[in-house]
């Protein structure tokens, strides 16, 4: 989403070796494992404002540095929670950091800098195997960031995350989540209660401010996912900004929801949710 309240988009998939990381015009280059990265792009996209499409030519370039010691959900999911996790992941790690690029917009130039979330996974995932699905990414600020999973599959629930706090990552072992919903069934707002495996519980609200809707089809043709960007305000404790993203996608007749939200300290983030028709 862009300041005008267009959003551009684009997708497409290739086979990637080991070495690059490489799709079409998109670019992700190591400079320092697990601390920097470089990220480019340039190439069409496609904007879209109402019912309105155009072509736009779109480039950026940025650099990304983490905050924080990666995270492995390892450290929150063992035993029989691996096992009801492994349709959608085997691995996965995250890491927090600042990002400083420039964007351009057929003639228009952004300066970007701010906070968000790297992630990698591992395996082969099926989008439609949850009932419902919680992925949620929140950066206050350099020293304080969360981030939070909850997956509901047949088989059971599983909560994850951490939030870092005082220099360090405290991994969550309890994640409760209350969806506000507006009137056309689309999320506008959340009150969470998260509970970290030192005792705590931090209380985190967020209220919806924007919003886009991306269409994309499952594999097989089978079913169409509808995925909600959102732009939101965040606010935990004496903590506000604004956020990032929640996805959210349901099977077929079983609802499931994908949120992440990367949050900046009085600044711009995503909460995303899809669903699958």
């Amino acid at each position: 989403m862009i300041p005008d309240g267009s959003v551009l988009a684009m997708s497409g998939q290739e086979p990637v070796g080991d070495k690059k990381l490489e799709v079409g015009s998109l670019r992700f280059e190591k400079i320092l494992p697990e601390k920097r990265w470089r990220l480019a792009f340039s190439g069409m996209m496609e904007r879209r404002k109402g019912d309105a499409q155009s072509p736009e030519q779109v480039s950026f370039s940025a650099d990304y540095e983490s905050l924080n010691k990666v995270f492995d959900y390892r450290e929150c999911i063992s035993g029989i929670n691996e096992r009801i996790s492994e349709k959608i992941t085997t691995e996965h790690l995250e890491q927090f950091g600042r990002a400083l690029g420039r964007l351009t917009i057929g003639t228009k130039e952004y300066v970007l800098d701010g906070h968000g979330e790297r992630d990698h996974s591992w395996g082969v995932r099926d989008w439609t195997a949850p009932k419902m699905w919680i992925w949620l990414t929140c950066q206050f600020s350099e020293k304080s960031a969360l981030n939070v999973t909850k997956l509901v599959m047949d088989a059971g629930e599983v909560d994850a995350g951490f939030i870092h706090l005082d220099s360090k990552n405290v991994p969550l072992m309890k994640v409760d989540i209350d969806t506000s919903w507006d009137a056309n069934r689309e999320p506008k707002g959340l009150e969470m209660k998260l509970k970290d495996n030192e005792g705590n519980v931090h209380e985190v609200s967020a209220d919806v401010m924007r919003k886009a809707v991306v269409p994309f089809a499952s594999r097989d043709g089978t079913s169409l996912s509808l995925m909600h960007e959102n732009l939101a305000r965040y606010e935990m404790g004496s903590r506000v900004g604004r956020n990032c993203r929640i996805p959210d996608q349901s099977a077929l007749n079983s609802l499931l929801a994908l949120y992440s939200v990367e949050l900046v300290f009085v600044a711009k983030g995503r909460f995303i949710y899809m669903q699958t028709c």
